[in-house]
């Protein structure tokens, strides 16, 4: 069986009171672990975004596109393209990056749906492992 690595990050972070759109898109990446103090540019939120437009146009982005229109080098891009994949927040599809939906609040019932699926996966590994050191009553 294959094992496929996938990283959930959720943050408990206090919502913003200013109500703008600009705020909560914020505030909805650095619950999802997209925003932090070694990004000073905030590169990773910005590719976000971007694929967020691009996912309302129903189209993918290159890393070359993403780079030129961010004015990031490839590299940044790529590191945070791998970032976002490992997340489950973004998908590869021919050489372009789309979000793994078309909507916010579609991504955040995916990842909450992996997150059940991860916590299923742990707990039934714990009970087995409880079985096994005689810790079961």
């Amino acid at each position: 069986m294959a094992y496929v690595r996938q990283r959930i990050t959720i943050m408990s972070i206090r919502k913003p009171e200013t109500v703008n759109v600009n705020s909560e898109l914020q505030w909805l990446a650095s619950s999802l672990g997209l925003i932090n103090l070694r990004d000073k540019d905030k590169s990773c939120f910005r590719i976000f975004i971007e694929l967020l437009k691009s996912a309302k146009r129903h189209e993918g982005l290159s890393s070359d596109e993403l780079a030129y229109s961010l004015h990031l080098s490839r590299g940044t891009v790529v590191h945070h393209l791998n970032k976002l994949m490992e997340s489950g927040l973004v998908l590869s599809e021919r050489k372009r990056y789309v979000l793994r939906v078309s909507t916010l609040h579609s991504l955040v019932d995916e990842i909450e749906r992996d997150f059940k699926r991860t916590c299923d996966e742990i707990r039934d590994a714990a009970r087995e492992v409880d079985r096994k050191l005689g810790l079961m009553e």
